[in-house]
């Protein structure tokens, strides 16, 4: 029987994160091989995010990065089940691994990111042995990207929630301006950047609804439509970014501010991911 030295389960614990009983477990399990003792934890981690599979997983980090040169821009949600794990260094850290492996190979969608290596196992099962190491459910939740000539992050107190904001043009001086912008995305809440930006189905929604609101209002059948475009107007200007009052002045909507910056400044695309 092979003797599980201390410095073998600290190695063993610095490279998986697991607790210590549970690195000499799988040492012990393995018989001092340090791939097998790794197989092991991801197997308990299998077995354990099986039996958690039906747990909901609210709680976690949603962290934004970008390119050292501000032309790309990720952002990954990493879910558990309780805060306490959410507040966890280790945790944090690994979510930001992810997200800096992300930012480097720019993956198409979540399951390519998933797919990508870490360290010689995928992300995806980098994050299954990590539930058997926690013991709680873990997930990757959420992952977007965007890509533009400049590319501004905002990440929410806490890790609770995260933007990325594309701007038109590059310039240091519209770094600030952008990340003020993606404060407001996070504030406000944009269902998309332009009024042509909204789907017909919600625009027809909202005229349906102002319709009907008009109806209960008693106003004439023949004004109902005309009533419905007024309201849909007011809709587009509460819940798309450029249409939006610009939060630290509310004299100028978020499109008016950019053009204060430079006439052809504006908003090509942006992402916002929340926790829950």
């Amino acid at each position: 029987m092979s003797v599980i030295s201390a410095s073998d389960v600290k190695r063993l614990r610095d490279i998986t994160g697991a607790g210590m009983m549970d690195c000499k477990q799988a040492l012990t399990e393995s018989g001092g091989d340090f791939d097998g003792a790794i197989e092991f934890l991801r197997k308990k981690g299998q077995k354990m995010a099986t039996k958690r599979a039906d747990r909901e997983a609210n709680e976690g980090v949603v962290l934004a990065l970008v390119s050292d040169d501000r032309t790309r821009g990720v952002i990954v949600k990493l879910s558990s089940e309780t805060d306490f794990v959410a507040k966890n260094e280790d945790f944090i850290a690994l979510a930001r691994q992810f997200g800096e492996i992300a930012l480097d190979k720019f993956p198409a969608t979540k399951e390519d990111l998933l797919a990508l290596d870490f360290g010689g196992i995928s992300i995806g099962d980098k994050i299954v042995e990590q539930v058997g190491v926690i013991g709680e459910k873990i997930e990757m939740a959420a992952y977007e990207k965007v890509e533009a000539p400049m590319v501004a992050p905002y990440v929410h107190m806490g890790n609770k929630a995260a933007v990325l904001v594309g701007l038109s043009k590059a310039a240091d001086a519209f770094f600030e301006p952008g990340r003020d912008v993606a404060m407001q995305v996070a504030a406000m809440r944009p269902i998309a950047v332009d009024k042509d930006d909204v789907d017909q189905t919600t625009v027809q929604k909202e005229i349906e609804i102002g319709m009907e609101q008009a109806r209960n209002e008693g106003k004439p059948e023949a004004m109902l439509e005309k009533i419905a475009m007024g309201k849909l107007n007011k809709f587009f200007k509460e819940s798309t970014l450029l249409n939006q009052d610009f939060v630290k002045d509310n004299s100028k909507s978020i499109r008016d501010y950019l053009k204060s910056l430079d006439k052809d400044l504006t908003v090509t695309a942006f992402r916002h991911v929340e926790l829950g």
